[in-house]
């Protein structure tokens, strides 16, 4: 039985992840009482005493831990501390070479964003397989449930008495200073990170990535079918990770952000025409961009099945 510690449990991501355990019979979870819950030392005891443990810490308190624990103790953090860090290995496995072994034997694994994840699952492969080129301008749409603003946010949008512009999406962000960014340049291989409009719009959970493409821009320009064979093969075994071929659309011709809501799926769609694309991924901000993706990411570290609990 391998023990596991989630240090951050009450946070959304923590409790997501905790609900994931259930009927688990070969993970033994490690807790704290109430009383020691912001205890650092109670805390390190627990992370040291197990064989993984996630951190679902704000920024700042994952850094601060992180920088008292023996390198030996394996980590997977949710925070944004860590996804550009040297020494963590970034938690997305179906990157193509060696990401999937990489992250089986890491030690440190920097859980990716939500948006970094649709962005990264259509960007990446591009670069890798030489379609694009890293100084393509890259730009990015993002529609999320508000649950990806956390408890903070999740209070806000289903308080009695809220603003009524909740009840319309809305666009924030608008500095570029989104903190997803850096990972969504480094990750890819980019010159220069995208442009990127993020939306939260009124249910709980459940995202939408969108990513335009000039064709004439591209290294090597092809439509909508070759390049979801291009993509289809790219990710040709993945588990959670998959390509509608052939420029395939659902039959209204719209693609909403709820279908995959309590999964650990992510599909993509190519559609458009020879001359502008528009690249898709959909999923779960909770799921794939958030708990599901660090329990992926736990399975591979302990050798255990990669959908066990997903």
């Amino acid at each position: 039985m391998y023990k596991v510690f989630i240090d951050g449990s009450a946070g959304t991501t923590g409790l997501k992840i905790f609900e994931r355990f259930r009927g688990r019979s070969e993970l033994e979870l490690l807790t704290l009482p109430e009383s020691q819950r912001k205890d650092l030392h109670a805390r390190m005891d627990r992370i040291c005493s197990a064989d993984v443990s996630f951190l679902c810490l704000p920024d700042a308190a994952s850094r601060e831990i992180c920088s008292q624990l023996p390198e030996h103790v394996r980590l997977l953090d949710t925070s944004t501390a860590h996804r550009t860090a040297a020494g963590w290995v970034y938690g997305f496995p179906e990157l193509s070479g060696a990401q999937r072994s990489a992250v089986a034997s890491a030690k440190r694994v920097a859980v990716p964003g939500c948006h970094a994840t649709g962005f990264v699952a259509l960007a990446a492969p591009l670069v890798a397989l030489g379609i694009a080129p890293p100084d393509y301008p890259f730009a990015a749409c993002s529609v999320t449930g508000y649950s990806g603003g956390g408890k903070k946010m999740i209070a806000a949008y289903e308080a009695e008495e809220r603003p009524a512009g909740y009840d319309s999406p809305r666009q924030y962000a608008l500095g570029q200073t989104h903190k997803h960014l850096p990972e969504m340049q480094k990750i890819p291989g980019l010159t220069a990170p995208p442009v990127f409009s993020p939306i939260v719009a009124d249910y709980f959970s459940g995202m939408v990535v969108t990513v335009p493409l000039h064709t004439r821009l591209l290294t090597r320009p092809m439509g909508p079918d070759a390049l979801a064979e291009a993509l289809a093969d790219y990710y040709a075994g993945a588990r959670f990770v998959h390509v509608h071929r052939g420029g395939e659309a659902p039959e209204d011709g719209m693609v909403d952000a709820l279908a995959l809501a309590g999964t650990n799926e992510l599909e993509i769609f190519v559609c458009g025409n020879q001359e502008r694309i528009v690249l898709l991924s959909r999923f779960d901000n909770l799921g794939k961009g958030a708990s599901g993706a660090a329990i992926q990411c736990m399975n591979l570290m302990l050798g255990l099945p990669e959908d066990a609990g997903l």
